[in-house]
């Protein structure tokens, strides 16, 4: 090799080398500015939420402030318990039930996929999950009770909160409602359930399904033996068990604007009957158009219809 080859084999070298460090400090100062431009999406999350219907971007407090509903298209977002706690009583009035009841994983419910996913916790599964939506909505589970004033007038009211596993009524559902509207019956009150759910608990097999009937049992002598009103509120969704039981049975059936409201679900219906069914024949609006329900009450006028309601039925203020 001649000195001339070897020094532009040299001068080749040093610039793939200056090349590379050029690149590799440029990718660095990439990395830098991404981190230090990166999102926090949990934050976001608790400042902003999107409609299902329209895909709005919602700032949460003027949408908490709008009861839940889309400001854009009038959209009837899914509402926490505790934030339907608060239109209908009156500030200061509310006083729980049974707040410290809790869930048995009596039957040491798994799925067979994740024993095969979770080989050292085949029987912590159902726990898990109840434990999970626990820190995650901070109830005990899918449903809050207790007693209040609404305008004045005392009640007894139940709201079911759909975040917790889908509102699915299990054991402690059920007892709580049936603690419910035996107190409301010892206490001559009316009760009023706001439904939200999927229906009974499969994780609780056969103990989720009794629920429908011991909740009924108790109805039976608030309403018949007793005489005293009950109200069922529906919103969406409200299926399943819950549908076949107390969210039918009220002397006064209410309904949000454009609810879900079935037994079994539109699919679940066309394989079974082999034909297809019409398009949101399962809304609030096409059920009431066939007499399923008495009232379809919006959130803010809620309120104000209950109270004339119980006006209507004599019911004092407290």
């Amino acid at each position: 090799m001649s000195i001339k080859e070897w020094f532009e084999d040299r001068r080749k070298i040093t610039g793939l080398i200056k090349n590379s460090v050029e690149i590799d400090s440029k990718d660095a100062n990439e990395t830098e500015k991404n981190k230090n431009l990166s999102i926090d999406y949990a934050k976001i999350n608790r400042l902003w939420a999107q409609c299902d219907n329209c895909e709005s971007l919602l700032y949460i407090r003027f949408l908490r402030e709008n009861q839940s509903v889309c400001k854009e298209c009038g959209y009837y977002l899914q509402m926490n318990s505790s934030d339907r706690i608060e239109l209908p009583i009156d500030r200061d009035t509310w006083r729980p039930m049974d707040e410290d009841m809790y869930t048995l994983d009596v039957l040491q419910f798994h799925s067979e996929n994740e024993i095969e996913e979770h080989l050292d916790s085949e029987d912590e599964y159902y726990k898990d999950h109840i434990t999970f939506y626990q820190i995650e909505t901070g109830l005990t589970d899918a449903i809050q009770t207790g007693i209040g004033q609404l305008n004045g007038i005392p009640i007894a009211l139940g709201v079911m909160d759909f975040k917790f596993m889908g509102g699915s009524m299990g054991s402690v559902v059920g007892e709580k409602i049936t603690r419910l509207i035996e107190r409301a019956t010892a206490e001559s009150l009316p009760v009023i359930m706001v439904c939200a759910s999927g229906g009974a608990r499969m994780q609780e097999g056969s103990f989720g399904l009794m629920q429908m009937a011991k909740i009924a049992s108790a109805l039976y002598i608030h309403q018949k033996d007793k005489k005293l009103l009950y109200i069922s509120i529906l919103t969406s969704p409200t299926t399943g068990g819950v549908t076949a039981s107390f969210g039918m049975l009220g002397d006064i059936i209410i309904a949000e604007p454009k609810a879900y409201i079935a037994f079994a679900g539109k699919r679940v219906i066309e394989q079974t009957l082999g034909q297809k069914v019409i398009e949101d024949f399962q809304v609030t609006e096409h059920l009431f158009g066939h007499g399923l329900f008495d009232l379809i009450v919006s959130r803010n006028l809620l309120k104000g219809v209950l109270s004339e309601l119980f006006r209507l039925y004599g019911l004092p203020r407290k």
